[in-house]
């Protein structure tokens, strides 16, 4: 009975977010009302704040099922390249830039931006920890497999510069995808492929 009421729950979370999602594509997050999301969703506006406690709880779980979803894309496309780091890497950047260029809801997130102010484009900016902190880990868990003998202080931030500027191109692209994919690989290739092997301790013969 418990794993049905969790399973009920879910889906009931997941239409909710399916209907913010759509709105914020159709006006912006500006835009949205949580009494407009309940509509959409079928449900109580009650039901709403219950399930997320307030508009800026129901951005959170919206930025949080989409960064899972590019994070767990992200993943497999690392996944495919097995140690090739610098074929990995560009299967990752290329992918990840190209899908958030095709996503209705971060093109509607950079175009309110653009326009003015939008709550939702801290997520990938000044508030991105959530974005950050998966991304760079997917990465981070990647580089260490394929990579055992580097430090991995020195892993650790290579993975976090990459994802970092990712994310900046995504906000405010500069070139065609390809290109940019091509240039952060290199930089990628470098940083991953450049890290030292860790120091040995004073103890160590």
């Amino acid at each position: 009975m418990g794993e049905l009421r969790d399973s009920a729950r879910q889906r009931l979370r997941d239409a909710i977010v399916d209907a913010a999602r759509a709105r914020a594509i159709a006006c912006g997050w500006d835009g949205v009302r949580m009494g407009g999301v309940a509509t959409a969703a079928g449900v109580s506006r009650q039901t709403v704040y219950n399930e997320f406690g307030s508009k800026a709880g129901l951005a959170e779980a919206l930025a949080r099922r989409e960064v899972d979803r590019l994070v767990g894309e992200v993943r497999a496309a690392l996944a495919a390249h097995g140690p090739d780091v610098r074929a990995g890497a560009y299967a990752a950047i290329r992918h990840t830039l190209a899908a958030a260029a095709d996503n209705p809801l971060i093109k509607a997130i950079l175009t309110s931006a653009r326009g003015g102010s939008d709550e939702l484009l801290p997520y990938l900016t000044t508030r991105a920890g959530l974005v950050l902190s998966e991304s760079t880990a997917a990465l981070l868990e990647w580089a260490n497999r394929h990579l055992p003998e580097a430090d991995p202080a020195s892993l650790a931030f290579a993975a976090d510069t990459i994802v970092r500027l990712v994310v900046s191109h995504i906000v405010l692209p500069l070139a065609p995808v390809d290109d940019t994919a091509e240039q952060l690989t290199d930089l990628a290739t470098h940083l991953f492929l450049s890290a030292p092997s860790p120091t040995p301790s004073s103890g160590t013969r």
